[in-house]
């Protein structure tokens, strides 16, 4: 026999309508919130899928911003080399006018002029800003000026021309990220871009007895190379090669040193490592020198020139009246510059068609990922919206019916 006293009644009463509000207050609660469970223990086997689409979700739309981004910033850099293709065309136009010999000294002078004005232009668009602010050109050097004139005098000159450029940028690292592990390169270097010769930097210093003592690293085009105790020159060498730097080493027979070559048109940049001295030590590069290109020891032997180069030697012969050098290396260090900036065209443009085709694949993976989401975690709004209606008239008659069966009185308040 169980004794009920006078608050059990109350007690349970009170117990049912916390379970009733409870349960309101979640149902309220999925519907502001669109989704079928608020905890995790709602629906462990649906959060866990939900969770892993809301990770996979966001991912999409960075990558799917990254692959815009990729194409727009391609295809400006794209616009800046076309022009500079364009201003290299017109330049040997004129050198073959010049290389005709049908034209007087003077004529030939005022062609110089126009190779002038053009090798401004040229400079302009490779020292390019970009829509963000960054030099387009200047590598991982975003804010510095890429390629620095040098002016001087030119013998048929009437003023202060560009006598030299030299690139004081870096190489081009940065990557976007558009997928899982997968990444597409950013940009193009000036040294890349406006480069026209394989360069190729000798030594002079004999390295026949050289051997590594301590650990070191040295970068080559970026590239990290690293060296142990007892490496000897061909060990180096052989390192170099091994390596991905788009160079090719080897050992000079005569004098018995390094040979750099690049195995396409660009700026070789080499540096050592911090505690390294490998380069130094071989007489590629400057002792203690600031990190970048060019650096090279005054001792080595460095050839292989830029595009500037290319346009400086032809208007320079201008303004000499030399037709001979116009038909020989005049046209062929222009055909150069020009086979350069074509290839990184094609480079660009396969880039560009990668991240458009990236691009699209997110777009069609997103809503296929957001349905397989809304299957997981999105509401029901007909059920709840019925559920709702069921618990809220539950709920009222709960205390309709409490309020007969516990009627209140001023003498329980004042208890």
């Amino acid at each position: 026999m169980f004794r009920i006293s006078t608050n059990m009644p109350n007690d349970d009463i009170q117990y049912r309508l916390r379970r009733q509000e409870e349960s309101l207050s979640n149902i309220q609660a999925k519907i502001a919130g669109q989704t079928k469970f608020n905890n995790l223990r709602d629906d462990p086997l649906a959060a866990s899928h939900a969770v892993r689409y809301e990770s996979y979700l966001a991912r999409l739309n960075r990558f799917e911003k990254n692959a815009l981004y990729v194409k727009e910033h391609l295809n400006q850099t794209d616009a800046y080399m076309k022009q500079a293709n364009d201003v290299l065309q017109r330049i040997r136009e004129i050198a073959v006018m010049g290389a005709n010999g049908i034209y007087t000294k003077e004529d030939m002078q005022a062609m110089g002029v126009e190779v002038n004005e053009l090798l401004k232009e040229l400079t302009s668009i490779a020292n390019a800003i970009g829509p963000d602010g960054d030099k387009v050109f200047a590598g991982d050097k975003a804010f510095t000026e890429p390629f620095r004139l040098i002016e001087g005098k030119v013998d048929g000159g009437q003023e202060s021309m560009v006598v030299a450029v030299e690139y004081q940028g870096a190489g081009a690292s940065r990557r976007a990220e558009t997928g899982d592990g997968l990444y597409i390169n950013l940009d193009i270097s000036g040294g890349e871009a406006f480069w026209a010769e394989k360069m190729t930097v000798t030594s002079n210093y004999d390295a026949t007895d050289y051997e590594i003592a301590t650990q070191g690293t040295f970068f080559v085009d970026g590239v990290a190379i690293q060296v142990t105790p007892g490496d000897n020159l061909s060990s180096i060498v052989a390192k170099i090669n091994d390596s991905s730097a788009p160079v090719h080493a080897s050992i000079d027979p005569e004098k018995h040193s390094l040979v750099i070559e690049g195995t396409n048109p660009h700026l070789i940049r080499m540096e050592d490592a911090q505690g390294s001295t490998v380069l130094q030590d071989l007489g590629l590069v400057i002792p203690n020198a600031v990190q970048g290109a060019p650096n090279w020891n005054p001792a080595a032997a460095v050839s292989g020139g830029s595009v500037f180069d290319m346009v400086i030697d032809l208007r320079d012969a201008l303004y000499r009246g030399d037709a001979s050098f116009l038909g020989g290396r005049g046209i062929g260090g222009v055909d150069l510059a020009l086979n350069n900036v074509q290839t990184r065209l094609v480079d660009i443009g396969s880039r560009v068609e990668r991240a458009e085709s990236t691009w699209k694949r997110i777009n069609a993976d997103i809503p296929n990922v957001t349905t397989a989401l809304g299957r997981e975690s999105a509401l029901d709004f007909a059920t709840a919206t019925v559920d709702l209606g069921m618990m809220d008239f539950a709920h009222k008659a709960t205390l309709q019916t409490a309020s007969r069966i516990l009627p209140q009185t001023l003498l329980n308040f004042l208890k």
